[in-house]
């Protein structure tokens, strides 16, 4: 029995076999590289993604200053139209 398996043994362990391992031990010695900089990429922010938020957030700042300031003026524009003095503006404590 072990006459016959020895010859069909080198086809068995032919490149498809050796080409199978060495991909799977690259895959593990680059798995926990991949883990890891996946985790630093998600915990950093880089400097472009901190300017879109900052971009973000002076965009609504100034969204929302406008607004403020349309029912301001719609408010005066009523208090004027009733014969009465424009409300003074709120006060804004930022």
């Amino acid at each position: 029995m072990r006459v016959l398996i020895l010859p069909v043994l080198p086809i068995a362990l032919s490149g498809c076999v050796v080409a199978a391992v060495a991909d799977t031990a690259v895959d593990v010695v680059t798995l926990p590289v991949k883990v890891v900089s996946t985790g630093v990429d998600a915990a950093t922010t880089s400097q472009s993604e901190a300017d879109e938020k900052r971009g973000r957030e002076i965009r609504k700042a100034e969204e929302k200053a406008g607004k403020e300031a349309r029912e301001r003026e719609e408010a005066c524009r009523k208090a004027t139209a009733r014969g009465e003095t424009c409300p003074p503006p709120a006060i804004n404590p930022n």
